[in-house]
C-alpha cells in the first residue's frame, strides 16, 4: 500500500476493498492510527462481518456528548442486507461531521451497489488484491524488511519465502524476527539458520510433534531446543505457523490436485502433504482454542511472564490436546 498523507487518511469515508486479509486489517489500522493521533479519544467501533443490522447506524453516527471523533468500520461490507446498505447510502447522501466511516469489502460482484455508491461520494480507495504470483510474494518480503530498516539479500528473500510458504502473515512474522533478532544484512545463511536445515531442535520440530498431538516428545524438544539457544519468540512463531496451516488446510477444497492445492495455499508440495498427515484429530474448536493458547505464550515470551520456558510448556500441552479434539467422540 502507498503511503497516503495524513489528511487523506483522515477521509469521511475510505474503501478498503480487496481479499488479503494481512493488507485489509492494516489499512484499517492504519486509518485508526491517522484518527487517533488528530484526536486521542477517538472512538472505534470495530464491526465483525454481520454485526451491523438495520437501524444501527444511525445510533452508531449520532452526534457524541463529548464531541469526539468517530471511526466505524463495517468488515465484509459486501454481505450486508439490502436493508443496512440502503441505510449506508442514505447516510453517504448526508454523512455526519467528526465520523470516519471505513467499508471493508472483498470487491468483485457480490455488494458492487455499495462499493459504488461509494466511490461516487468521493471514498479514498485502498486496493489490497490477492497476492498470488511468486513474485509478487517476494517483492512483499522486500518491502517487509525495507520497512523494518533491514538489508536483505535476493537470496535470502527467496530462501524465506520457500521456507515459510506464501501465507503474508507468517511472511510478515517471519521477516519481523529476522529484524528484531540479527544484525547486518540478512542473507541465505541466515535464513537457513533459523528455518531450515538446522541439525538440533529447532521451534519447527517442537510445532510438528505439537500439531501431531505428542505431547511428551515435543515438550522433550522443547526443553532440547531452549537449551541450545532457540528463541522463544522463534518458537512462538513455529507453533502459531503450525496451527495456522492445520486450520488452512482442513478447509481448503479436498477435490483439488495436490499441485493445485500447493498453489491454491500458497504452500510448498512438501508441506502440503505433511500438514495433511498432521490434520487428522483437529476441529474447528481445536485450531480456536490452539490459536487463544498461542497468543497468550506470545504475551508471555515478550515479557508478560517471569517464565517463559513455562508458558511455553503450557502452550505446547495445549496445542497438543487441541489436535487430539475429535479422537473419541
Amino acid at each position: 500500500m502507498a503511503r497516503k498523507p495524513t489528511e487523506d487518511l483522515l477521509s469521511p469515508l475510505t474503501l478498503i476493498v480487496g481479499q488479503e486479509e494481512l493488507l485489509l486489517d492494516r489499512a484499517v489500522a492504519e486509518t485508526v492510527a491517522a484518527a487517533r493521533a488528530a484526536d486521542a479519544d477517538t472512538d472505534v467501533r470495530d464491526l465483525v462481518p454481520g454485526a451491523l443490522q438495520p437501524g444501527m447506524l444511525s445510533e452508531l453516527t449520532s452526534p457524541s456528548l463529548f464531541s469526539e471523533r468517530k471511526v466505524i468500520v463495517v468488515r465484509a461490507a459486501q454481505d450486508v442486507g439490502a436493508d443496512v446498505v440502503k441505510e449506508i447510502k442514505a447516510y453517504l447522501d448526508d454523512p455526519a461531521p467528526d465520523v470516519m466511516m471505513v467499508l471493508v469489502h472483498a470487491g468483485g460482484a457480490k455488494g458492487k451497489g455499495l462499493l459504488d455508491a461509494g466511490k461516487k461520494a468521493g471514498a479514498r480507495e485502498v486496493v489490497c488484491a490477492k497476492l498470488t504470483k511468486p513474485t509478487e510474494k517476494l517483492a512483499f518480503v522486500r518491502a517487509e524488511f525495507r520497512a523494518a530498516g533491514r538489508s536483505a539479500s535476493e537470496d535470502a528473500c527467496r530462501a524465506l519465502l520457500d521456507a515459510v510458504g506464501g501465507d503474508l502473515r507468517e511472511l510478515a512474522s517471519a521477516c519481523s524476527q529476522l529484524a528484531a533478532d540479527t544484525e547486518g544484512t540478512i542473507d541465505e545463511t541466515v535464513v537457513a539458520r533459523y528455518y531450515t536445515g538446522r541439525a538440533e531442535s529447532t521451534g519447527f520440530q517442537v510445532a510438528d510433534l505439537a500439531v501431531a498431538g505428542r505431547t511428551a516428545d515435543a515438550l522433550g524438544q522443547l526443553r532440547w531446543a531452549l537449551a541450545v539457544g532457540e528463541k522463544p519468540t522463534g518458537i512462538v512463531f513455529a507453533l502459531a505457523s503450525g496451527v495456522r496451516a492445520i486450520g488452512r488446510v482442513a478447509t481448503a477444497d479436498r477435490s483439488l490436485r495436490p499441485a493445485d492445492l500447493a498453489r491454491e495455499l500458497g504452500m510448498p508440495p512438501w508441506k502440503v502433504d505433511r500438514v495433511r498427515q498432521q490434520v487428522r484429530g483437529w476441529s474447528g474448536d481445536g485450531v480456536a482454542a490452539a490459536l487463544r493458547a498461542i497468543a497468550e505464550a506470545d504475551a508471555a515470551v515478550k515479557g508478560g511472564s517471569g517464565d517463559p520456558a513455562y508458558a511455553l510448556e503450557q502452550c505446547v500441552v495445549a496445542v497438543s490436546r487441541a489436535a487430539r479434539s475429535t479422537q473419541g467422540r
